[in-house]
């Protein structure tokens, strides 16, 4: 039975606290820090914990949101029995550092009542699913849900979500990310929906729970969350309820109109001590800047200019920081007070300066923007250094969603009861961000502009099957709510009625569905019958965007290597990585240099965009040339998260298109094995796929002459530990794991049939250490080898993927295939690939010649 409120608020006023003490006794371990909810929270208690009704609140930054979706977990819980095996509630957030840090919060506080946390970073979906398997409550970002839910209606579990939390739900109108929120949550309705049509007997509810910042147009979001009958419970909270209260300042500063945006920034520089000291308090205090490179020369100003008045313990406690510090221009600013923090500085480094501002020793921080989504650091005071910054190259304005994020960090209620946020920006925009401060602008859909990627998505999952149901999926959207309200901002005419609207709404969608069509990702017919072919479901499964299929659709079938790399890279899905200035040394140095070791496929001239960028990159990765930089290193790694499926995706498109592109599609598994390998397929550097080793242990390894797995298979284990200069047991560790990859043999007899057009052979795959791996093998089951083989006018001739698990059933493998005769010549390429090993795991490519029907093998 569900506990009735303690009505406590009716006979006390309006402004009463209410105490922890009205939640169970089981759950009040969850709010142990305080005794009492704050205003905010105490508004939203009756409705989240004793009401299973869809819920949005929108309230300042730092007004204690967190706490309402603590309660409706607890809500949750008192609706089930123990054991709660299968709860599961979703908590989804935009960027992994806010899920980072709710996971590392509620694993604590979640975990001794028996509910089992888990942060959804598998890079695979088997990953994934395995993840989700017990979890209770998942941790996930919009992106990581949206790929694994587009097969929800092949997985029970992702059925079984009864609470979906979606924390900054007004990031719906970033015009990057919002769109696969958006879709996301019309994908729960419409799983709630169907659950609901396949158990009527049962009660299976789906709650709603968001909390946003201070936006107007709650009831909008409240409108599109809603359930069946009524919009969610709205709570609006205005800046009064912030628990520190904040001061907002706008300071226009001239500009003339031939001052670039860079003069522009740099001149802030020499603002920055005045400010601080007039509005500091002399407490901690927190700058955001546009870029990496400004944040260290906006400190390096700051560290000439100001001097902060420290007792002698003070000015000791940040020698002692400084001089933990390794990065040598960041140790001369501590021991002035100033510090600086981005992603291109070293982990441990980032660590020590949030320590030293979070203890109140560091009294200016200097940081990107990026911080203000991820790391929770508090300050007295928040300066916003220029309303602008630099995106894919291009100069622009922060998005709201950004500014309120950067302001939201000016108070520290431990601390302060007052706080104050600076923005700095240019005379002629003042007004725009006084505006700004004092409401905030509306929240839209920017749903329209990414429709394509995401109707393909639902036209795989058979959400959709004609115009009229693409429609009904939109009316799910916060598109439609706001695109009523506010026709003009969608491009619709304003004097349209709601027949009218859903009209051009349709004829979008038309339009998106004649795109899709166009390149074969979808079928349609007369009646517009949408359904979805093999490459549309590959552009789903692997969550590609649409140009980058498009570039795919290019390919003529003889493309080499670093021609399909050069593709790749012209893929949508890299347009975030941005080429930086101070960036482009190393990067030409990486491409061409005499004196060292640089990239197989050089690039003429300089590196002048982020397409060569990525691909000097991936090309370095693949070379096991060491990127120094920590924040090139930052974003190879981001490349070769989405290089791996997208490599995937391309290696399977071309694969089910045609049977003509032999050599473009040979090129392409060897490209989606080097993706996953992070190495050349013929690399020397092959025991960096061992584990346990990295990149300076497999380069003693190169230069003792080790170079593939049969020569570090025949090494003594004791050589092998003097080379890397490690203790017995970790030669036979590494010996064992060369011992038991599989290692294949691949054999081909011809049959004694004549004919002047076609020969008939057989081809056997034989694991010749069969025996042996089905005690102990170094692969796992997923891992696969791909027989490709191929003909002189480029056909494929054959083609078939042969999983480890299978060939160890009976050790080996074996098909009769009939050859046709080539016009171009008599040879066949029969190539044999590793899914994710560099040179293939003793794999082996052939070329056979047949010869008056004979079949002779040449290499």
């Amino acid at each position: 039975m569900t506990p009735q409120p303690l009505h406590i608020q009716n006979t006390s006023g309006p402004g009463i606290l209410r105490p922890i003490s009205e939640i169970p006794a089981k759950f009040r371990s969850v709010f142990k820090e305080f005794p009492y909810f704050n205003y905010v929270q105490s508004k939203a208690l009756d409705d989240v914990l004793y009401t299973g009704k869809n819920f949005v609140a929108c309230a300042p930054t730092g007004s204690g949101k967190t706490v309402l979706f603590e309660l409706s977990i607890i809500r949750l819980l008192m609706e089930t029995t123990e054991p709660w095996r299968n709860v599961k509630a979703v908590y989804m957030a935009p960027i992994k550092a806010l899920c980072s840090q709710r996971f590392e919060d509620w694993k604590n506080k979640f975990g001794p009542l028996g509910l089992s946390c888990k942060e959804l970073t598998g890079d695979t979906e088997i990953d994934d699913f395995f993840e989700i398997q017990d979890a209770n409550i998942i941790m996930t970002t919009p992106e990581k849900w949206d790929s694994l839910t587009r097969k929800w209606r092949d997985n029970c579990l992702l059925q079984l979500v009864r609470l979906f939390l979606i924390d900054e739900v007004h990031v719906v109108k970033d015009p990057m990310r919002g769109a696969t929120l958006e879709v996301v949550v019309s994908r729960m309705k419409a799983v709630h929906a169907y659950r609901a049509a396949e158990n009527p007997q049962e009660d299976v509810s789906m709650r709603f729970v968001a909390v946003s910042a201070t936006i107007p147009n709650t009831k909008d979001i409240a409108d599109w969350l809603c359930d069946d009958r009524d919009p969610a419970t709205c709570l609006e909270m205005d800046e009064s309820h912030r628990p520190v209260k904040l001061r907002k300042v706008v300071l226009g500063f001239p500009c003339n109109s031939n001052q670039t945006e860079f003069k522009f920034d740099l001149s802030l520089n020499y603002k920055m001590a005045n400010i601080i000291q007039t509005y500091s308090d002399q407490k901690p205090t927190l700058v955001f800047c546009s870029t990496r490179k400004g944040v260290q020369q906006s400190a390096t100003v700051l560290a000439k200019d100001a001097r902060f008045i420290m007792s002698i313990e003070h000015k000791q406690r940040l020698v002692n920081y400084a001089n933990s510090l390794l990065d040598s221009k960041l140790k001369d600013l501590v021991s002035f007070g100033v510090g600086f923090h981005h992603a291109g500085v070293d982990v441990s480094d980032r660590k020590r300066i949030e320590e030293a501002f979070n203890m109140g020793d560091l009294p200016v921080l200097f940081t990107t923007s990026t911080l203000a989504m991820g790391v929770n650091l508090p300050a007295h005071l928040v300066v916003i250094k220029s309303t602008m910054h630099y995106i894919g190259g291009a100069c622009e304005e922060y998005s709201e969603a950004d500014m309120l994020q950067m302001i939201g960090r000016a108070g520290r209620p431990q601390f302060d009861t007052s706080a104050t946020a600076v923005i700095m920006t240019k005379t002629q925009t003042k007004d725009k961000y006084m505006q700004f401060m004092n409401g905030a602008e509306i929240i839209e859909s920017s749903l329209h502009t990414h429709l394509v990627e995401h109707l393909n998505a639902e036209i795989v999952l058979h959400t959709i099957s004609d115009v009229n149901m693409a429609l009904d999926w939109i009316r799910s959207s916060f598109l439609y709510i706001r695109a009523l309200k506010n026709p003009r901002h969608y491009g619709f005419s304003t004097d349209l009625d709601r027949c009218g609207i859903e009209a051009k709404l349709q004829e979008l969608c038309l339009k998106n569905l004649n795109s899709l069509a166009s390149i074969g990702l979808i079928s349609m017919d007369e009646d517009v019958n949408i359904k979805a072919t093999e490459a549309g479901r590959l552009m789903a499964r692997y969550c590609v965007a649409f140009d980058t299929m498009k570039q795919f659709s290019k390919v003529t079938g003889t493309e080499t290597l670093p021609e399909l790399v050069e593709l790749m890279v012209k893929g949508r899905e890299f347009t975030d990585v941005q080429l930086r200035v101070n960036e482009k040394r190393t990067l030409n140095t990486l491409n061409k240099d005499k004196n060292r070791i640089t990239i197989r496929y050089p690039m003429e001239g300089k590196i002048k965009n982020k397409e060569m960028k990525v691909n000097c990159l991936i090309q370095a990765q693949f070379g096991s040339i060491p990127i120094q930089e920590f924040g090139l290193a930052q974003d190879t790694g981001r490349i070769f998260r989405n290089g791996v499926r997208i490599s995937r995706c391309l290696a399977e498109f071309l694969n089910q298109r045609s049977k003509t592109g032999f050599s473009a599609l040979l090129n392409s598994l060897i490209l989606a094995k080097c993706f996953r390998a992070k190495l050349w397929e013929d690399s020397p550097y092959v025991s960096k796929q061992l584990e346990k080793i990295g990149l300076s242990l497999s380069t003693a390894m190169v230069n003792a002459g080790l170079t593939t797995f049969n020569k570090i298979e025949q090494t003594n284990a004791r050589e092998l530990e003097l080379i890397v200069n490690r203790h017995p047991p970790f030669g036979n560790q590494i010996r064992d794991a060369v011992i038991n990859l599989p290692k294949y043999e691949v054999s081909l007899e011809q049959l004694p049939r004549y004919n002047i057009a076609t020969a008939e052979i057989v081809v056997t795959v034989n694991v010749k250490n069969h025996e042996q791996l089905l005690s102990k093998r170094t692969t796992h089951d997923h891992h696969y080898v791909t027989m490709i083989i191929g003909d002189c006018d480029n056909n494929v001739v054959f083609l078939q993927k042969l999983t480890d698990l299978m060939l160890l059933k009976s050790g080996n493998w074996s098909k009769k295939i009939e050859v046709a005769k080539a016009f171009k010549g008599e040879e066949i390429s029969v190539n044999l690939i590793s899914s994710e090993y560099g040179q293939a795991v003793n794999c082996q490519d052939f070329t056979f010649v047949i010869v008056q029907n004979t079949l002779v093998q040449t290499t």
